[in-house]
């Protein structure tokens, strides 16, 4: 496996595991087969892994299957925030804290936004809060890498350009 080294010393593999879909069995999914899948790209050195809120289960079966393997410390969990399920920054705590109980940890490597497609949607999360709530997040070591704020908000903008 080929690693991208960051300027902190983190090594994240080439290849993450993205855990959007993984296999069901009748109408859930193969959580058997889910830790088995991820042992296979742990075994191969994948060492980044993909989850979010919204995608069913995943981060249950994320978080059961790092426990189960004991390999939580030797990865690196991206999952996500669904802004647009949000009122408020109590509401943004409260999914937080059930992401960190579904994925049976506390701490999330990279806390990333879902589905932020837009400059005006991050400005009203900003006036909501968020951006606070964010640096909290990082200064408790709950979140322990997120791009600066400062990025985010600079580049923000030609990020949605170039995707949208």
């Amino acid at each position: 496996m080929q690693y991208r080294k960051f300027k902190d010393g983190t090594e994240i593999s080439l290849l993450g595991f993205g855990c959007m879909r993984f296999t069901k069995k009748g109408n859930h999914m193969d959580v058997e087969k889910a830790i088995e899948e991820i042992k296979r790209a742990f075994d191969g050195g994948v060492n980044y892994y993909d989850t979010a809120y919204v995608y069913g289960s995943s981060e249950e079966t994320v978080g059961k299957a790092l426990k189960t393997l004991g390999i939580r410390d030797q990865v690196y969990i991206a999952t996500k925030l669904p802004h647009y399920l949000i009122k408020s920054v109590a509401g943004a705590e409260k999914i937080f804290q059930e992401e960190l109980h579904r994925l049976q940890t506390d701490y999330i490597d990279y806390y990333l936004m879902h589905m932020l497609t837009d400059t005006k949607t991050w400005d009203k999360l900003i006036e909501m809060g968020i951006k606070d709530w964010i640096e909290e997040k990082m200064k408790s070591h709950n979140v322990i890498s997120n791009p600066t704020l400062e990025q985010i908000i600079k580049t923000g903008e030609d990020i949605i350009n170039d995707v949208c």
